[in-house]
C-alpha cells in the first residue's frame, strides 16, 4: 500500500518545528479538553449561583408571608364570627403585617423568577401560584373578612394559600430530593406542626366567636391536633442538640402543656357549644400565643442552621466542580512544563549534536588534512577521542560521528605516509637524475667548446638544450615533493638575464622573442623559481602554438612590482579549459593522483613559494596569454630614473633579437 505524503508547504523545515508540532498535538488536546470542562463548569456555576440568588430572595418572604397569613387567618375567623371593634383592629393589624410580607414576597419573584427553573422544574409554577394567591387578598378579604361571611369559608381559602407556600418553602430547601433523616425535612415538618397549631387557634376563635363549634371544625380541629402531635415531637428528637433544646424549653414549659389540656377537653367535649365554653378553653388564648411565638422562634434558628447544613451550593456541589477545573488547570500546566522541558532538553541535544558535527566537517577535519597534507602529523586521538556507547540513540550518533572521524583521520595519515614515501623515492630518483644530468650537461659544454663544425655544435645545442629540459624536469619533481632545487644565486640577476635564462631551457627557444625589459634585477634566492616557471609558460606556449609562429615575452614596471607577458598565437582555449587551469595554478591543494600534466602544478608551487600572481586570459590574436606579477618585495631596482620612465611609458618598447641569437652559448649555472 502505497502511503501518501505530506505536502512541502505542511511539512516543517528544521528539527525544532518538527518537535514542536509533536508536542502541541496532545497539548493543545488536552488544553481543548480541559477548556471544555471549564467552560462547562463555569457554566454550572453560573446557574447554581442564580439559583442561589433564587433561594435566598424567595426563601425568607415567603416564610414571613406564611407567618403573617396565618395571624390574619386566625384574626379573620375571630372578627367574622364575632364582629367587634377589637377585632377589627386585630384584623387591621394582621392584614397591614401581610400586606408588608407579600410585597416583599412579590419583589422577591419579580426578582428571581427568570431564574426559578434552575432550582426545580415545578418551582416557576408554585411561585405562580402563590404569586397569583398574594396578588388576590384584597378580593379574598372582600369575600370572607366581612359580618355575615362563612368562617370554613374563610378558613379553607387561608390554609389552601398557606399550604401553596409550603409547597414552594420545600422546592426551596430541596426537601423532595432528600433523605428521610435531612435537617431540612425536620425544619419543614415543625413548620407544618407551627402550621398546625396555628388551625386549632383559628377553629377556636371561629368557635368561641359564634359560642359553638360545628362538626366540620371539630372535625378539622381534632386533624390539627394529630397532625401538630404526630410531626412535633418525632421531629424534634431530630434536631441537632443545640436547637433540640429551644424547642425542648417550648415543649416542657406551662404554655405547651396548658395547649394540650385544653386540647384534650375540646377533643373530649366533642361538637357543639360546650367545646368552646368559656370554662373548657381557660387560658387558651395565652397558651396558644405563648406555643407560636416559642415555636416560631425556634424554628428561625433551626431553619438557619439546616439551611446552611443542606445548602445545594455548598462545596459538595461547587467545591469539588472548582477542585476538578483547578487540577485540570494544574494537569494542563504540567504537562505543558513537561513537554517544554522534554521539547528543549531535546533540540538542544540535537543542535549540539549539529553544531559538533558541523564542527567536524568545517573546522577540525579539514584542517587535520591540511597538516597531513603538509606533512605534519596528526594525533587521532587528540583530534578526536573515541567515546564509549553510553546513553540514548544521539550520544550513540555522537559516538558513531566521531567513529567516522576517526576513520577519515586514520585514512587520510595512511594516506599522507603512503604519498610521502612515494615522494621521498620521487626525490631520490631526482636528486640521482638531477646529479646525472649536471654531469652531463658538464661534459656536453666542454665538447662544445672543443667543436669547431658548425653542424656538429648545432646538434650538441640541441642535446644541450634537451639536457637542460630533463634536468628543469627532475627539479619539478622536487619541487612538486617540497624540495627545494639545487640551483641558487647568492646576489641579485638583472630581470632581462632570467628571461634569457628561462628561454634558454626550451627546446623551441628560437622562436621567443622578447621585447623590451624593465631594468630592475630579481633577488638571488627567488631567480631559480622565476627561471624555472617563467620557463614552464614558454614551453607551453612554444607547444600550443603552431612551429610558424612566435611566442611573445613582455615585461613592464607597475607600481606594485613587475608584470612579465608569455603570449602565444595558438588556438587558444574555452572559459571552461582556462577556468581549470586557472584553478590549478591559484589552488591552495596540489592534488597529483589524476594529473596527466604537471606543468601548471609547478607553476602553482613556484607562484605559492616566492608570493607571485599568475594568471591565464585569452590573447587578442586569439591565444593564450599567461600574466606573472613579480611582487616588489624579490626586486632590486637598478635602473636610472630616466629610464624607468620610458619604460614604464612604453614609448621607447622596441622588439629585441630573436632569443636564439642573444643568448650566449654557455649555461646559466
Amino acid at each position: 500500500m502505497r502511503v501518501p505524503r505530506t505536502p512541502d508547504r505542511l511539512r516543517p523545515r528544521s528539527v525544532r518545528a518538527k518537535i514542536v508540532a509533536l508536542l502541541m498535538l496532545p497539548i493543545v488536546s488536552l488544553m481543548a479538553l480541559w477548556g471544555f470542562a471549564a467552560v462547562t463548569t463555569a457554566s454550572s456555576i453560573g446557574d447554581l449561583e442564580r439559583a442561589k440568588d433564587v433561594n435566598s430572595d424567595l426563601l425568607t418572604p415567603v416564610g414571613d408571608f406564611i407567618t403573617a397569613l396565618q395571624g390574619e387567618r386566625s384574626a379573620t375567623l375571630r372578627y367574622v364570627a364575632a364582629p367587634d371593634a377589637r377585632g377589627l383592629a386585630a384584623l387591621k393589624t394582621t392584614r397591614k403585617t401581610t400586606d408588608k410580607a407579600a410585597s416583599a414576597l412579590l419583589d422577591g419573584v419579580n426578582a428571581s423568577s427568570s431564574d426559578a427553573a434552575l432550582l426545580d422544574a415545578g418551582l416557576p409554577g408554585r411561585i405562580d401560584r402563590l404569586q397569583a394567591d398574594a396578588g388576590g387578598l384584597s378580593a379574598l378579604r372582600s369575600e370572607v373578612g366581612v359580618k355575615g361571611a362563612v368562617p370554613s369559608a374563610a378558613y379553607t381559602k387561608y390554609s389552601s394559600i398557606i399550604e401553596n407556600g409550603f409547597l414552594v418553602t420545600g422546592a426551596l430547601t430541596g426537601d423532595e430530593n432528600t433523605d428521610a433523616t435531612s435537617e431540612a425535612r425536620v425544619v419543614l415538618e415543625l413548620s407544618r406542626a407551627r402550621e398546625a397549631v396555628s388551625q386549632e387557634q383559628a377553629l377556636l376563635a371561629a368557635g368561641r366567636g359564634t359560642g359553638t363549634l360545628t362538626t366540620d371544625q371539630y372535625a378539622l380541629f381534632v386533624g390539627a391536633v394529630a397532625t401538630q402531635r404526630s410531626l412535633l415531637k418525632p421531629a424534634v428528637a431530630d434536631l441537632r442538640a443545640q436547637h433540640r433544646a429551644a424547642y425542648n424549653s417550648v415543649l416542657e414549659s406551662d404554655s405547651y402543656t396548658g395547649l394540650r389540656a385544653v386540647e384534650n377537653r375540646v377533643r373530649s367535649a366533642g361538637p357543639g357549644a360546650s367545646a368552646v365554653s368559656s370554662g373548657l378553653v381557660a387560658g387558651w388564648d395565652g397558651s396558644v400565643s405563648a406555643v407560636l411565638k416559642g415555636l416560631t422562634k425556634a424554628e428561625a434558628g433551626a431553619g438557619t442552621a439546616a439551611a446552611a447544613k443542606a445548602n445545594p451550593f455548598g462545596w459538595s456541589t461547587l467545591g469539588a466542580s472548582g477542585v476538578a477545573v483547578v487540577l485540570g488547570l494544574v494537569g494542563v500546566l504540567l504537562s505543558l512544563l513537561v513537554s517544554v522541558l522534554v521539547g528543549r532538553g531535546l533540540i538542544v541535544e540535537l543542535l549540539d549534536l549539529r553544531n559538533s558535527a558541523l564542527e567536524v566537517a568545517g573546522r577540525r577535519l579539514p584542517q587535520a588534512m591540511r597538516r597531513l597534507h603538509a606533512g605534519q602529523g596528526v594525533d587521532i586521538d587528540a583530534e578526536a577521542p573515541m567515546r564509549r556507547l553510553v546513553g540514548d540513540e544521539l550520544a550513540q550518533v555522537g559516538t558513531a560521528l566521531t567513529a567516522v572521524q576517526r576513520a577519515a583521520l586514520k585514512a587520510a595519515s595512511e594516506r599522507a605516509e603512503l604519498l610521502s614515501g612515494i615522494s621521498g623515492v620521487y626525490v631520490s630518483l631526482a636528486r640521482r637524475s638531477q646529479v646525472l644530468l649536471h654531469r652531463q650537461l658538464d661534459l656536453l659544454s666542454t665538447m662544445e667548446q672543443r667543436r669547431q663544425d658548425a653542424a656538429e655544435l648545432q646538434d650538441l645545442y640541441r642535446v644541450d638544450y634537451l639536457a637542460t629540459r630533463m634536468r628543469r624536469h627532475s627539479e619539478s619533481l622536487l619541487i612538486l615533493s617540497g624540495i627545494a632545487p639545487g640551483r641558487s644565486w647568492r646576489t641579485p640577476i638583472p630581470l632581462a638575464d632570467v628571461l634569457r635564462a628561462a628561454v634558454a631551457e626550451i627546446e623551441d627557444a628560437s622562436r621567443v622573442q622578447i621585447w623590451a625589459v624593465p631594468r630592475v634585477s630579481v633577488a638571488g634566492g627567488s631567480v631559480a623559481d622565476v627561471i624555472h616557471l617563467l620557463a614552464e609558460l614558454v614551453e607551453n606556449a612554444a607547444a600550443f602554438s603552431p612551429p610558424s609562429t612566435k611566442v611573445q615575452l613582455r615585461a613592464a614596471r607597475l607600481r606594485d612590482g613587475v608584470l612579465i607577458e608569455v603570449e602565444d598565437s595558438g588556438f587558444g582555449m574555452n572559459e571552461e579549459a582556462m577556468a581549470e587551469a586557472n584553478r590549478k595554478i591559484q589552488a591552495q591543494r596540489v592534488d597529483l593522483l589524476d594529473a596527466k600534466q604537471i606543468g601548471l602544478f609547478v607553476v602553482n608551487r613556484l607562484a605559492e613559494r616566492q608570493g607571485l600572481r599568475v594568471e591565464l586570459r585569452p590573447s587578442p590574436n586569439g591565444g593564450v596569454t599567461a600574466a606573472v606579477l613579480i611582487p616588489e618585495g624579490l626586486l632590486r631596482d637598478d635602473m636610472p630614473v630616466h629610464d624607468r620612465a620610458v619604460a614604464e611609458s612604453g614609448s621607447q618598447a622596441r622588439p629585441l633579437a630573436p632569443a636564439s641569437a642573444l643568448i650566449p652559448r654557455q649555461r646559466l649555472s
